[in-house]
């Protein structure tokens, strides 16, 4: 199914960047394409031909590797201000550390563990791992912290963006109407 929204190209990348409308609580999505299917389509081949928006966008940059020296301790004030582009995540704090934490209520147990893999297949690729807690049955929450140097980096954003745009709707409960 193709959502309303822009194409464009990031490299190899192609991303659907949703429309006004639907983007508040719909982000961006990597759409899968062969080669052929790519002429007419929009491509940014660095930060400086993108728009503001999809430079801004967390879920289009890459992790920093835990080892580097790139790699900062975040003030609780940046977290806070990057807060808006991970919607549905939360600030705690646990024992002094801050952490990027969000739950969810699965359809079942097995569904969970289908979340995970999700989870983990993005993990692997950015080199950046959550802390993943699946209790009772259906209870499915994610905390997200750089272990390396105690507390948040953008690499957390990033992950918990990434995580954002996976397709989930077919394992996570509806929310019952109120």
């Amino acid at each position: 199914m193709l959502r309303s929204g822009t194409l464009f190209r990031w490299g190899s990348i192609v991303v659907l960047r949703r429309h006004s409308a639907l983007r508040h609580h719909h982000p961006p999505i990597r759409l899968p394409f062969m080669s052929q299917q790519l002429s007419g389509i929009p491509s940014y081949s660095s930060s400086s031909e993108a728009s503001s928006a999809a430079m801004d966008d967390l879920a289009m940059k890459k992790c920093v590797p835990c080892s580097s020296k790139d790699i900062k301790l975040m003030t609780e004030e940046s977290a806070n201000e990057l807060m808006t582009k991970v919607e549905g995540w939360n600030l705690e704090s646990e024992n002094g550390i801050m952490k990027l934490q969000r739950a969810w209520k699965m359809k079942s147990f097995t569904k969970g563990l289908e979340f995970f893999q999700l989870i983990a297949d993005v993990a692997e690729r950015e080199g950046h791992h959550p802390d993943l807690h699946l209790a009772g049955w259906n209870n499915v929450r994610i905390d997200i912290w750089t272990h390396s140097v105690g507390g948040l980096t953008e690499n957390d954003f990033i992950l918990a963006a990434k995580i954002n745009i996976l397709d989930i709707e077919h394992l996570v409960r509806k929310k019952s109407a109120a």
